[in-house]
């Protein structure tokens, strides 16, 4: 996510803040059930996500699932993080590749922030871009 301008809108970094807080609440019950060998449905990840987002009064613009499975075709045939247009309940397998990616989209901006979970055969948990994640910076232009 980018902005230009002299100052980020408080409601631009208050929708971000909303959104990094719900991927972060993703990330975590990710990390928790395999770091405890529990298992982990795909609506489950999309449940804890949304959640984050209703509680913070942004439900009815978020208006897709949390995320999908990766594969070589973009999206996967594995488990996909949706417990809105259905309620997934394949399994979140090691080994696989998934999007976590919440968006709100208000009448005049939306925002989106995405990252990549891979979860290998030791059940380590593997997020795109390490960690922080994205988050707001100021950046001067000269």
């Amino acid at each position: 996510m980018a902005f230009v301008g002299e100052e980020i809108p408080h409601e631009y970094a208050k929708v971000f803040a909303v959104l990094t807080q719900a991927r972060d609440a993703g990330i975590d019950l990710v990390k928790q059930r395999f770091s405890n060998s529990v298992p982990l449905y795909g609506w489950e990840i999309d449940r804890v996500v949304r959640d984050v987002i209703e509680a913070a009064g942004y439900g009815d613009a978020f208006l897709h699932r949390t995320g999908h499975s990766l594969g070589e075709e973009v999206h996967g045939n594995g488990a996909h993080l949706d417990d809105l247009e259905m309620h997934e309940d394949r399994l979140i397998l090691p080994e696989t590749l998934f999007t976590i990616e919440p968006g709100i989209y208000l009448e005049h901006f939306g925002v989106r922030s995405e990252v990549d979970l891979f979860i290998d055969s030791n059940n380590e948990v593997h997020v795109t871009g390490g960690i922080p994640q994205q988050e707001i910076l100021k950046l001067s232009v000269s």
